[in-house]
Order: C-alpha cells, then structure tokens, then sequence
C-alpha cells in the first residue's frame, strides 16, 4: 500500500537530506537516522552511488521510508521510481514532471517559491509542497503570507533550516516538517561517528 505524502510528512519533524558519497557508507547512516528517530529519508541524486544508494537502504534498514531528492526530469523521475522509492522530492516542479509523477502513483513533494506556483499545482490536486530554498525565498514571514489566502497547503521547508530556525518554521501552521542535513554533517559521515548523528538526529527528531 502507497503511504501518501501528508503521512510521510506527519511521520516525523525533520527530514534528513542525504548526500552519499560512498555506497559503504549508505546503510550505517541510514541506520543512525532512523535509530534516531528520523525515519523518512530523502536520498539525493547528486552522486554516482545515489541510486545503489537507495537500493541497499531499502533492503537493509527496517522501518526506514526511503524517498528519492532533487528528482529535476523525466529521466530522474524514472530512476527513482525503478529503484523503489517511497517518495518523491523536486527542488522546482513542471507540468512534465508533475504528470508522469501522478501518472505513476508516486507521491511527490514539488518544490515551490511563489504563490502562482503553488496555485498551479493546487488546479492539479496537489496540497502538499517543499518550500525551497525557503530561507532564501523569504523564509517564516513568505510562507504565513502564502498561508492567508491559501490555508490549504502544507509545506516542508528546506534551504537554509537549521537547528536554531527549525522550531520557528514547525510553529507555522502551514508547515507539517522541514528538511535538512545538519544531522548528517560531512566530516562526521566521513569519519563513520555514527553515534554521533544518532544523537544528533534524536535531537532533530525532538524538535517542537
């Protein structure tokens, strides 16, 4: 059964963001997410591994829902879909992407900056949204200004949302999660300090 994305979104507060570099490297983060309590999990297409990536997470890691990032095209979208994704996330939306997406029965996360955008998508049934990059977009005080005239639609930050702004965006009534990476820094990934994201996704996980 297809878990639809306002479930994948209410699931927890913060989705982690997922750039893997090294396929090694994709289970043990994967299982320090989701023993965090981060299981909704967006792996992006920025790297060779990213595909195999999602694969082995999938496989390997019970209770994660594994959802494919920065899916732009027709053919991104395709390889997602083939690898098993859950879900998935667009950081801009088009007419193409959005068809073949619904077409699918994949759900999919839109990215949008402006109320135009978000009313295009809202003639094709679609209420629930990223905001992105939404710091740069006009962060808090864009989106409870979108939230007037378009109570609706609920959105999943991300750009810019950090640990310090996070609990003010989860404050909106608009806003069922944000999305980021700050619980899976870089430097702690390359070192394999996998107890460290834990703990650093417990606190993710946490936020209110």
């Amino acid at each position: 059964m297809t878990i639809s994305i306002q479930e994948i979104m209410n699931t927890s507060p913060v989705i982690p963001v997922m750039v893997i570099n090294n396929i090694e490297q994709a289970v043990p983060l994967a299982n320090a997410l989701v023993e965090g309590g981060l299981k909704v999990l967006e792996i992006t297409l920025r790297t060779p591994v990213a595909l195999d990536a999602i694969k082995k997470i999938k496989a390997e890691v019970p209770g994660a829902i594994v959802g494919t990032g920065t899916v732009i095209n027709l053919e991104t979208l395709k390889q997602a879909i083939d690898v098993g994704s859950e879900f998935l996330v667009s950081p801009g939306v088009t007419e193409n992407l959005i068809d073949a997406a619904l077409k699918a029965g994949t759900p999919i996360l839109p990215g949008v900056t402006s109320p135009s955008e978000v009313m295009r998508l809202m003639e094709l049934g679609i209420t629930q949204m990223k905001f992105f990059p939404a710091e740069a977009a006009g962060g808090i005080p864009m989106l409870k200004s979108i939230g007037g005239p378009l109570p609706q639609v609920t959105f999943c930050p991300t750009g810019g949302v950090n640990p310090k702004n996070a609990a003010d965006y989860l404050a909106l009534k608009n806003v069922a999660c944000v999305g980021g990476s700050w619980m899976a820094p870089a430097d702690l990934v390359d070192t394999g300090n996998w107890d460290e994201i834990t703990r650093l996704a417990t606190e993710a996980a946490n936020i209110k």
